[in-house]
């Protein structure tokens, strides 16, 4: 069984970071694109930030030049590094993740259980 745990939300100031991680446990034979959306309340999950395998990233439009995705492909990990933090960031963020399990031919998608991120002052 493969499984996503989110960790690292928490209550933050304007201007203050966070830093988001997402473990993936499991056997796991291959991770590909990883990502991490967020849903605010009354609103759709949204795409914030999407990475790889090889590295190449792309990011909404809202939070380029704030966050930065990363992964480490050995530990089977991922992060989410947010700074300048603005109340409009505040909601729940999820990873979400496409991976190869052992023993299939094919990838899935798997969604982690989210974290809860607050900004206010």
């Amino acid at each position: 069984q493969v499984q996503l745990v989110e960790s690292g939300g928490g209550l933050v100031q304007p201007g203050g970071s966070l830093r988001l991680s997402c473990a993936a446990s499991g056997v796991i034979v291959r991770i590909n694109a990883m990502g991490w959306y967020r849903q605010a309340p009354g609103k759709q999950r949204e795409l914030v930030a999407t990475i790889t395998n090889g590295g190449s990233t792309n990011y909404a439009d809202s939070v380029k030049g704030r966050f930065t995705i990363s992964r480490d492909n050995a530990k089977n990990m991922g992060y989410l590094q947010m700074n300048s933090l603005k109340p409009e960031d505040t909601a729940v963020y999820y990873c979400n993740a496409d991976i190869r399990r052992y023993g299939s031919t094919q990838s899935w998608s798997y969604w982690g259980q989210g974290t809860q991120v607050t900004v206010s002052s």
